[in-house]
């Protein structure tokens, strides 16, 4: 690859650094697994950037390989049960930061954790925005297909966060 390719992929990387951030977050509970998985990621961007032609956004095409890489890390990755931590996970603190706020993101993804890798994606999607077509085309299902997975997803993640009694306030 040239080296204008090469500049070209890590712009492209670093503007949407914030999808390999989501994903990482959404599938590893700990800092140590979510920068492996971070750099496992660009890894996979990487070898498959000569075969993105430009026929989808670079995003959608990011996401699907970010999260398919997820999927298959998630999956080779035997040790994960063992290594479980409670330890409490901050979001990166803005300018506006706001305990409440942060503690409601702690809690989600804590209840996240608990959700299949699937389901995971499906709650990943649906807080990037993406229409239930635009999902069922990621996953491969169809849109009534993710419309109905979403839903069952989103009453389990809350079913979650109410048996667990975390308090949000």
């Amino acid at each position: 690859m040239d080296n204008s390719k090469e500049k070209e992929f890590l712009a492209q990387i670093e503007s949407h650094k914030g999808i390999l951030h989501k994903v990482a977050r959404m599938y590893m509970d700990n800092l140590e697994d979510r920068e492996d998985l971070h750099q496992e990621i660009i890894i996979q961007l990487w070898k498959s950037y000569a075969n993105f032609k430009g026929d989808s956004a670079f995003s959608t095409w990011m996401y699907r390989v970010a999260i398919n890489t997820a999927i298959t890390y998630f999956k080779k990755d035997k040790r994960r049960n063992d290594r479980f931590s409670s330890e409490k996970v901050r979001e990166p603190v803005s300018e506006n930061y706001d305990p409440l706020k942060d503690r409601q993101l702690e809690v989600f993804y804590l209840a996240v954790q608990q959700l299949n890798q699937v389901e995971k994606a499906l709650i990943f999607y649906f807080m990037e925005g993406l229409s239930h077509r635009d999902i069922g085309l990621q996953l491969g299902i169809s849109e009534g297909n993710a419309r109905v997975k979403l839903a069952r997803t989103k009453d389990q993640l809350q079913n979650i966060i109410k048996k667990s009694n975390y308090e949000l306030g």
